[in-house]
């Protein structure tokens, strides 16, 4: 079936943007949070239908979301951190793509943003636990930091990272604030207003936990168009 540029599938409770690769580049994503399973399960169903050489991703899964999706479309499934990606992951057409992670509790958000990435054909590899705590295991990352056209850098507690990084490679960077960090963070509030505040130039900063959005945020910067 064919779909134009500003279709869309209903589903009776939901309207699947099928038309957004023809005017970004980039599909339309789940959010799983307060679907039911069967929901999610058959919004990646028709968003693999409509797109077949895409891999269909749904963000912020429970335990029964995962299995649901796995149950019913788990030929080509990947589940990781509240991802569901349906589908072989692409060749990558742009990158590389780094996704810093500053501390092991950050890797949701992180894994968040590099599977995404990965879906929508860009060569993302993980740097984590470089937090700044311990600057001499950024360091040593230097080398493939300076190699990526793009960094996401994902960071909790005090934010401080994404400055850092961004004092040391040329790439846009953008910043992932987490809600990870004790009661002075405020659920993500202080790494936020410190990334905002960066006294790094050029530093972009997305929503509290906002792994997805980064990744999006990439895509459109290096201009990735993985099969429609």
């Amino acid at each position: 079936m064919h779909y134009e540029e500003g279709a869309y599938r209903d589903l009776g409770w939901a309207k699947i943007d099928v038309g957004r690769p023809a005017r970004t580049g980039t599909a339309e994503a789940v959010y799983a949070a307060g679907k039911t399973p069967e929901q999610v399960v058959e919004a990646l169903a028709a968003l693999r239908q409509a797109h077949p050489g895409r891999v269909a991703v749904a963000t912020r899964c429970d335990a029964a979301c995962e299995a649901a999706v796995l149950d019913a479309l788990g030929d080509e499934v990947l589940v990781r951190a509240g991802v569901c990606a349906v589908g072989a992951f692409p060749e990558p057409e742009s990158g590389p793509l780094a996704v810093v992670c500053a501390g092991t509790s950050d890797l949701p958000v992180a894994h968040e943003a590099e599977i995404t990435a990965l879906a929508n054909g860009l060569d993302a590899r993980l740097v984590a636990d470089v937090g700044v705590a311990g600057l001499h295991r950024l360091l040593d990352k230097l080398p493939e930091l300076r190699e990526a056209v793009c960094v996401i850098v994902v960071a909790g507690m005090d934010g401080a990272l994404p400055s850092v990084v961004a004092g040391l490679v040329s790439a846009p960077v953008i910043a992932v604030p987490t809600s990870v960090g004790y009661g002075a963070a405020f659920g993500g509030l202080a790494p936020l207003l410190t990334m905002l505040n960066s006294c790094s130039p050029g530093v972009t900063v997305v929503n509290i936990d906002n792994g997805f959005g980064a990744a999006m945020a990439a895509a459109r910067i290096l201009g990735a168009k993985a099969a429609r």
